[in-house]
C-alpha cells in the first residue's frame, strides 16, 4: 500500500498501538532512526502516531517501517487521513483499556482490601491465604498480562517502559506472597498490594483513554463533517434558474467519485460535500465548525462554499472546484493533525529524561531493596518498598504532559477558526511583544472601489478610465478589480494593451492597441514612484487631499519614459469594523502594534491613526517587508524583540516566514497560509489577539503539566523508598498523576475567543 502524503510527498504518518509512556516513545524513535531513508521522525504518545519525513521515496520503505515498529513490540498501520475514524479501543467495554477489565479487577481485589478497611472498626476478617491466591492470580496474570507482554518486548529490545516497571513491581509482591504462603506465613501476604496496583493502573489507562478521546475531539468533529455521498448532476443537463430537477437527473455517488468540474446538487439542510462555486440558488450557510463564524453566512451565485459546511434554507447547484485532499476541510484536518502529531521544543527535554528514566528507576528500586534489607533486617518490607519505588515512578504523566496540552489547545483553537500548524508557535507566542499588520485585506476589506478620477487638461475622463482599465485586464489585483468594475458600471469599454509588464513597487505598463495613445507606453503607477518627475509637486498636490482621507492614489502616465500625466486616480478601501477593537485588545495584552504598507505615507498614517496603531511604516516595496520584520526584531535599542506578522497576500509570504510567529488570513492566498505558523480562518483581525491568548494558555498548561509530572516522581520516589507509601498508595498516586495531567490539559476546552 502506498503512503498517503500529508500535503507533501515525502511525509507519512503511522498509527502506533501499544505505547504506554514516554519511554515507549523514545524506543520507537530509536527504531525509526536506524532505518535508512528516514530523514527525521517524531512520535507522539497522546495521538499514538509517528510522523516521518523521508529523505527520498524508496519502493517498499513504508512496509519496512511498519515491520520495524512491529518488531520493536508495537502495532503499526499506515494512517488514513480524511476518514471518519472508528471508536477508540478505550470505548470498547472489554478492550485493553476498557471499563470491563477495570470493574472485574476491582471486583476481584475488593475481598482482599475490604478486610483492611474494616480493621479500624474492630472487624477482623480476612480470606485464607489460598483464597487470596485464587482471587489475586487472575488479576495478576490475566488482566495484567498486557504488562508482561509489553514489558518483555521492551526488555528484548534493550529498553524499559512503564509496563516493565508494573510487571516487575507486582510480580515481586505476588512472588513474595506465594513464598510466604508456602512457608505457612498466613499474616505476611501482599496479594492485595499486587492486585490493587494492577487495578489502579488499569483504571488510570481507562481514564487516559477517555481523556485522549476528549483531547482529539476536534479532529473527530471535523471528520464527521464529511458527507458520505454527493448528488452529481448529469453532465449534459442544461441548467437555468427555472430548471426543475428530478431524481433521474442526478446520480447519488460516493464522495471519492466526485471530480472537479462536476455539477453538484445540495438540498436544504444538507451538508455541502465539496468546495465549489454556486451556479444556481442562494442560501445561508453555517460554516461555524470550519471558520468559527457563529452566524450563518449569506451565499449567492458565484460565491464560494466550503465542503463540510451546512446548507440552510435554499437549494444550491455548485460546480465542484476542490475535492478530496485538495478541499479546504481536508487541509484543515491535515493542519490540525500535523500540529497535534509534532512536538513542542520543550518536549526534547522530556525525551532526554525519559531515555534514562526507567533504567534509573530500576536501579533505585534495587538499591532501595538492599539498603532497607540491611537497615531494617526485614526482607519483606524491603521488597515492598522497592516495589513502591517502581510503581510510583511510572513515567506516564511525563509522556502525556506536553502532547495532551497541545492536542487540547490546538483543538479548541481550530473550533474558533484558528489553525495552529506548528507547536513551535506555542513556545514563541507567549513572548510576542509586537504585531505587524499588513494593511490591504488585513485591516481593510481588500475590496477597493474607485473614488474619483482627476484628468489632466485635454484628457477625457472616460478615455483615462478606459486606458487604466485596459492595463488591468486579466489581473486579480484588488485595484484592478476596482477599475474594471467602475468601467463596467459606467458602460465604458476598456482599451486592451499589449506588452504588459508588472513593475514591483511601481505599477504596471503596456501599449494601448487603440485610442489617442495607441502604441505609446502607458503606465499606472504609485505617486511615490514619481518623486523624480519634474511635475511631482503638482501631481502630489492633487493627490494630497485624498491621502488625508486615507485613500490610495495612483497616476496614469503616458508618452516617453512615460512623462505626461493623464490622470490622478483615487481608490478607497473600507476599514474592517473589527480593526479598532483588534488593536485595542493587543494593547490590553501589552503588545505594540505597527502597520507595514506599500501605500503613501499620508494615506497609511491616516488609517493607522483611525484604529490606534502605534507606528506606521509606509511606501514599503513588497520585497522589503521581510527586511522590515527583521529590523523590528532587532529593535532600535539593540534588544531582541519577538514580532508577529499578520498578512494575507503573496507579497506577505516572505515576511510571514521571517516573523517569529506568522499569521495568515485564510481570505488571502494559499502561499501566505503555507508560510505562516497560524492560519486565521476568518478575515477578522480580532482573531490575532485570540490566537496569542490561546497560545499563551496552552504554553502555560504545558509548563504546569510538566511541573506536576516531575513533582509526582521526584517527591514520590523518596517517600516510597522510606516506606511512607505502600504499593497500593503508590499505584493510586501513579494513576492519579496521569489523570491530573490530562484533566488539567482538558481545562483548555473551556476557552472562548
Amino acid at each position: 500500500m502506498n503512503p498517503i502524503p500529508d500535503n507533501k510527498p515525502n511525509f507519512i504518518t503511522i498509527d502506533i498501538e501499544g505505547m504506554t509512556c514516554a519511554s515507549c516513545v523514545g524506543r520507537v524513535e530509536k527504531t525509526l532512526a536506524k532505518i535508512p531513508g528516514i530523514e527525521a521522525a517524531t512520535v507522539n504518545l497522546a495521538t499514538e502516531q509517528a510522523r516521518i519525513r523521508l529523505a527520498k521515496s524508496t519502493p517498499g520503505i513504508t512496509e519496512h517501517i511498519l515491520e520495524s515498529i512491529q518488531k520493536s513490540g508495537y502495532g503499526a498501520a499506515l494512517h488514513q487521513p480524511f476518514t471518519q475514524t472508528a471508536s477508540a479501543d478505550g470505548n470498547a467495554f472489554w478492550a485493553a483499556d476498557g471499563l470491563g477489565r477495570v470493574i472485574l479487577s476491582f471486583a476481584l481485589s475488593a475481598p482482599l482490601v475490604l478486610p483492611m478497611v474494616l480493621m479500624p472498626l474492630g472487624i477482623h476478617w480476612m480470606p485464607s491465604g489460598v483464597w487470596q491466591l485464587i482471587l489475586a492470580t487472575p488479576v495478576q496474570f490475566i488482566l495484567g498480562w498486557r504488562f508482561y507482554k509489553a514489558g518483555w518486548k521492551a526488555l528484548l529490545s534493550g529498553a524499559g517502559n512503564m509496563d516493565l516497571l508494573v510487571a516487575l513491581g507486582t510480580s515481586s509482591a505476588y512472588g513474595l506472597s506465594v513464598y510466604q504462603l508456602i512457608q505457612g506465613e498466613q499474616h505476611a501476604l501482599y496479594f492485595e498490594g499486587a492486585a490493587v496496583i494492577i487495578s489502579m493502573v488499569l483504571l488510570g489507562k481507562w481514564l487516559e483513554a477517555r481523556a485522549k478521546k476528549q483531547t482529539s475531539e476536534a479532529i473527530r468533529a471535523l471528520q464527521h463533517l464529511w458527507p458520505e455521498r454527493a448528488k452529481v448532476l448529469k453532465a449534459d443537463l442544461n441548467l437555468t434558474d427555472s430548471t426543475s430537477l428530478s431524481l433521474d437527473q442526478y446520480a447519488d455517488l460516493p464522495l471519492d467519485h466526485v471530480l472537479p468540474g462536476d455539477k453538484v446538487l445540495v438540498l436544504p439542510g444538507e451538508r455541502i460535500p465539496v468546495d465549489g462555486i454556486i451556479l444556481i440558488g442562494s442560501s445561508h450557510v453555517d460554516e461555524s465548525l470550519l471558520t468559527g463564524e457563529s452566524q450563518p453566512v449569506k451565499k449567492m451565485v458565484s460565491n464560494l462554499v466550503i465542503g463540510g459546511s451546512l446548507n440552510g434554507e435554499g437549494l444550491l447547484v455548485l460546480e465542484a472546484s476542490a475535492v478530496g485532499v485538495e478541499s479546504t476541510l481536508a487541509k484543515i484536518i491535515t493542519l490540525v493533525e500535523n500540529a497535534q502529531t509534532q512536538k513542542a521544543p520543550i518536549q526534547k527535554l522530556v525525551d532526554q529524561v525519559s531515555a534514562v528514566f526507567v533504567p534509573t528507576v530500576i536501579g533505585i528500586a534495587i538499591l532501595t531493596g538492599f539498603i532497607n534489607a540491611w537497615i531494617l533486617g526485614d526482607l519483606s518490607e524491603a521488597i515492598l518498598r522497592a516495589v513502591s519505588v517502581m510503581v510510583i515512578a511510572c513515567p506516564c504523566a511525563l509522556g502525556l504532559a506536553t502532547p495532551a496540552a497541545i492536542m487540547a489547545g490546538t483543538g479548541v483553537a481550530a473550533k474558533a477558526g484558528i489553525l495552529i500548524k506548528d507547536p513551535h508557535v506555542l513556545e514563541l507566542a507567549h513572548r510576542i511583544q509586537m504585531v505587524a499588520f499588513d494593511k490591504t485585506g488585513t485591516l481593510t476589506l481588500g475590496q477597493p472601489r474607485l473614488i474619483s478620477i482627476h484628468p489632466n487638461e485635454n484628457v477625457d475622463t472616460n478615455t483615462a478610465l478606459a486606458l487604466a482599465a485596459g492595463l488591468q485586464l486579466g489581473s486579480e489585483h484588488p485595484l484592478a478589480k476596482a477599475l474594471l468594475s467602475a468601467s463596467k458600471d459606467r458602460g465604458i469599454t476598456a482599451i486592451p494593451c499589449v506588452s504588459l509588464k508588472a513593475m514591483p513597487g511601481i505599477g504596471i505598463e503596456g501599449l494601448p492597441v487603440s485610442g489617442p495613445w495607441q502604441g505609446q507606453v502607458t503606465r499606472l503607477q504609485s505617486i511615490a514612484s514619481l518623486e523624480p518627475h519634474p511635475n511631482y509637486a503638482q501631481i502630489y498636490s492633487i493627490a494630497a487631499s485624498h491621502f488625508s482621507e486615507g485613500y490610495s492614489v495612483s497616476a496614469l502616465m503616458a508618452g516617453e519614459n512615460p512623462s505626461r500625466l493623464l490622470a490622478v486616480i483615487a481608490f478607497g478601501d473600507e476599514l474592517k469594523s473589527e480593526a479598532r477593537t483588534a488593536v485595542d485588545r493587543l494593547h490590553t495584552l501589552g503588545i505594540q502594534t505597527v502597520m507595514l504598507s506599500g501605500d503613501n505615507t499620508a494615506a497609511a498614517k491616516r488609517v493607522g491613526d483611525r484604529i490606534g496603531i502605534d507606528a506606521v511604516y509606509a511606501q514599503i516595496l513588497p520585497a522589503h517587508k521581510a527586511d522590515w520584520i527583521a529590523r523590528l526584531q532587532k529593535g532600535d535599542d539593540g534588544q531582541r524583540r519577538y514580532v508577529a506578522m499578520v498578512g494575507d497576500g503573496i507579497n506577505d509570504a516572505p515576511a510571514l516566514a521571517v516573523a517569529d510567529v506568522g499569521m495568515a488570513m485564510s481570505t488571502g492566498t494559499d502561499v501566505a497560509m503555507q508560510a505562516a505558523g497560524i492560519t486565521l480562518m476568518r478575515g477578522d483581525p480580532n482573531l490575532v489577539a485570540s490566537a496569542i491568548d490561546i497560545s499563551k494558555r496552552t504554553w502555560n498548561k504545558i509548563q504546569q503539566n510538566l511541573f506536576w509530572a516531575f513533582v509526582f516522581n521526584t517527591t514520590g520516589i523518596p517517600l516510597a523508598a522510606l516506606g511512607y507509601l505502600t504499593p497500593m498508595l503508590a499505584g493510586s498516586a501513579m494513576a492519579l498523576s496521569s489523570f491530573c495531567v490530562l484533566s488539567n490539559a482538558l481545562l483548555l476546552k473551556r476557552w472562548k475567543p
